[in-house]
């Protein structure tokens, strides 16, 4: 039993340092401009994360402390934790899945039609109140005016690898056919009625872009790209969750075999 309970230590130990990476991936999601104008989609990993961590140390103590009842607590909340990591890895799977990304011919970044994202990621982000809210939020960020800050010709900013957020929120739509001046003021569209957007774009810096539909499209493309590579590190460590919780339980199994088995050859004597 001893050996069965040292065996389940290590293993919460493993699952514990499986719960940094799920909080680095969480923190590092949360930091991105936008998603901190999408307060529910900020925190979520990190506080999985951060129950994972509790859990696998309260495993720790029952395994190191042979208590069991609180072995049991772990190993019921670890499933929940782990179905709850999986639900959630398969959703944002399907819902990031759809790029809506067509390229620009010469320029280096590309450009996003709403419709080609998720209707169940687009309903939630670009309804009338929840836009007004993230409209407002990246009115006062810097994404855009950073890029007057190290673009100066057209140029460059042609050539420039713009994230989806920036290419979508602070320029107008190339078929516009505005004219540049800076990366943040356009002038003199020759394509005026082409698209809804051209009429919508405003060289007001509060203003630009953020009630085009390119811009949600943007922040929607940014948000795909982000979380596709979160996926990344979480698949990995469910993938290890999964592997040292079979291993624990069959630990835990065999713990409460052995303890069956001394009580029995107890009353036997």
């Amino acid at each position: 039993m001893s050996l069965s309970n040292n065996i389940t230590a290590f293993l919460n130990f493993v699952a514990f340092m499986c719960s940094i990476p799920i909080i680095a991936a969480g923190t590092w999601l949360a930091s991105k401009p936008d998603n901190e104008c999408i307060h529910w989609l900020r925190w979520p990993v990190v506080f999985m994360g951060l129950a994972v961590m509790l859990v696998s140390l309260a495993g720790f103590v029952g395994a190191y402390w042979k208590k069991e009842g609180l072995l049991g607590v772990y190993l019921v909340c670890m499933a929940i934790l782990i179905i709850f990591l999986l639900v959630l890895l398969v959703l944002a799977f399907v819902v990031t899945r759809p790029s809506g990304a067509y390229s620009v011919p010469g320029k280096g970044y590309s450009e996003y039609r709403l419709a080609g994202f998720s209707s169940w990621l687009r309903n939630r982000i670009t309804d009338g109140h929840s836009w007004g809210n993230i409209r407002a939020c990246l009115a006062v960020s810097d994404i855009c005016p950073k890029l007057n800050t190290h673009i100066i010709t057209a140029d460059q900013f042609f050539a420039a690898h713009l994230s989806p957020i920036k290419s979508g929120c602070c320029k107008p739509p190339t078929i516009c056919g505005y004219q540049y001046v800076n990366p943040t003021v356009w002038n003199n569209p020759t394509n005026a009625i082409a698209d809804a957007d051209c009429s919508i774009w405003n060289n007001d810096q509060n203003q630009l872009c953020y009630n085009c539909d390119a811009c949600k499209a943007g922040l929607l493309g940014n948000l795909r790209k982000e979380w596709r590579k979160a996926n990344l590190v979480l698949i990995l460590t469910v993938v290890v969750l999964i592997w040292v919780y079979l291993i624990a339980c069959s630990a835990y199994r065999n713990a409460q075999t052995e303890q069956l088995f001394e009580r029995y050859k107890q009353g036997w004597a």
